[in-house]
Formats: C-alpha cells, structure tokens, sequence
C-alpha cells in the first residue's frame, strides 16, 4: 500500500502503486495514475486526468496536472503524461491539454523551480527546463534540449533536439536542432559541441554539422538557397539530415 501521509487528500479512485510515497498536505485527484518509486512532496497538487511514470520526484507545492489556461477550454478530460524519473521542482506548473489530446513530458527531463509547461507542449527525454522558463501553448521540445532560465517560448515553436538556449533569452521562432542560441532578440551562436561530444557524438558528425551551420546560418543565403547548397558540399549523415529536414518543415522560421 503507498505511503501516504496523514494530512495528504487522496481521492480514493486514484491510482497509486504501493511504493508511491505522498508527503503532507499533498492533494491528488481521482484520475491521477502514479507509478512505482515516486515521490510526491508536501503541499503538490496533482490533478485532471495524469499519468505519471516510475521513479519520478514531484517536489513541494508543484502543480502537475492542472487545467490549461486557455479560454477556449471548457472542461474537457484532456490528458497530461510524465514519464519515468522526470523531476518536478518546487512551484513548477505543468497543465494538461486543451481540446483533444495530450501535454506530454518524456523521462529523465529536469522542471526546474517556476518553470512552466503549458497545454499542449511535447516534450521529449532528457529535456532540462531552468528556473522560471516558460513554454505556451502547443510547444514541442526535442530530446536533450536545455531551455535557459526565465526564457519564455512562444507558443507552436519547435526547440530542436540537442539544441540549448540562454538564459534570459525570448524565443519567438524555432530553435534548430544541435545549435545554440541566446539573446533578446535571439541570435544563433554556433554548433552545441560540448553537449553533442559528451553524448557521444563522432568528430566526423560534429564536423559536418559545423560546416552545415556556416553555411545555412553565416552565408548570408537565403534558406532554400542555404539548404541547396549543403546537399552538394556537406558529406550526408544523419545529424545533418536532421537539421536540413528541420528548417525545411519550420512554420514560424528559424532562429538564425
């Protein structure tokens, strides 16, 4: 049976596996699933229709769940899932969908204090929210992306994977996968090398990406004419195919 500490609310229809743990004055609502090995911290509040994986820490007076602050919701049972070992700082605020369908937040992501997570956002694995970011509406972030402290998002951009933004930058168009940016307005400041070797990445792929960037963000080209040209002078990897496929498919444009 979890363990749930006495002056915790925990609606009776919630389902919690028997190694959950609700810390005081904790409130969780009737359609919260809650996974094995995680922890819920005092005053969090846990509501709507949620599903949060195993092993996860939703820290003191976090809001998971919530209704999406959108007035064109009207109550419907939209969704929001948490997958396994995300951690959810304290006053972190992360709100289930509008209209059909799902906020999702992938496994092993970091929210940090204040951060915000607004209906509709995707969010992948290994994704870091620093203090006081903020994502609207419709946003999606790509794996292992870092979004810098109180950064706010515009809503229906795309973060690309691997990519991080500064601190106390403003973010109104995409974010290209594998590069840095920062700034208010926002500028591209290179290739995330650091982060692509530290996971991994080979020397020839970071090479390629470096040599794709200076061609598509240094040029002065145009993006169709910049992309044109990356497909005859830059050798073909998946990385680079990646960001080529990204600008192509941009709505907003791309932060460059």
């Amino acid at each position: 049976m979890a363990e749930i500490a006495p002056t915790a609310v925990v609606d009776r229809k919630a389902e919690l596996d028997d190694s959950v743990v609700i810390g005081p004055y904790a409130i969780v609502g009737p359609h919260v699933r809650v996974a094995g090995g995680t922890t819920v911290g005092a005053h969090a509040i846990l509501d709507g229709h949620l599903e949060i994986g195993r092993d996860c820490r939703i820290f003191p007076h976090a809001a998971v769940g919530m209704e999406p602050q959108d007035v064109k919701y009207h109550g419907e049972p939209t969704r929001l899932e948490v997958g396994d070992r995300t951690v959810v700082r304290e006053f972190a605020s992360l709100h289930r969908a509008t209209h059909e369908g799902a906020t999702v937040v992938g496994s092993d992501c970091l929210i940090m204090a204040t951060a915000h997570v607004a209906h509709n956002c995707i969010l992948g694995h290994h994704v870091i929210l620093a203090n006081a970011a903020n994502l609207a509406g419709h946003v999606t972030v790509g794996d292992y992306a870092i979004v810098g402290g109180v950064t706010p998002v515009h809503q229906f951009v795309r973060i690309g994977a691997h990519s991080m933004i500064g601190g106390g930058s403003r973010i109104p168009q995409d974010v290209a996968p594998f590069t840095k940016v920062a700034g208010n307005p926002p500028e591209a400041f290179g290739i995330n090398v650091v982060g692509l070797a530290r996971r991994g990445f080979t020397p020839e792929a970071i090479a390629a990406l470096r040599l794709a960037y200076r061609i598509i963000f240094r040029s002065k080209l145009t993006v169709p004419e910049a992309l044109a040209r990356v497909e005859r002078e830059v050798p073909t990897c998946p990385e680079v195919r990646a960001l080529v496929e990204f600008m192509q498919s941009s709505e907003r444009g791309v932060t460059r």
